[in-house]
């Protein structure tokens, strides 16, 4: 792994937790029946999933051996998600 590999490692953290952040910030005040109605909303979130899904499994698949030293981390589970919105397979 090079240097510039190592250093995509908190790229990839950071996209985690700013979608999260960002998530958190479309949905903190709206309850579902809202959100359920609600497409713009929807398609942030979904976007958002879909980011988190991608950077995880950059990390599991480019560098493995961090993401087997943060084994807590389900980074598959992320990616499967990732697929499960993006091809509403939900």
């Amino acid at each position: 792994m090079s240097k510039a590999d190592i250093l995509r490692i908190p790229d990839y953290l950071q996209h985690i937790v700013n979608a999260i952040e960002r998530i958190h910030r479309y949905v903190e005040d709206m309850v579902e029946v809202v959100f359920l109605v609600d497409e713009k909303t929807q398609d942030a979130v979904i976007r958002n999933f879909e980011i988190i899904g991608e950077a995880s499994h950059n990390i599991e698949h480019y560098h493995a051996a961090y993401a087997a030293e943060h084994s807590e981390i389900p980074w598959a589970i992320m990616y499967t998600m990732r697929n499960r919105v993006a091809h509403d397979l939900v």
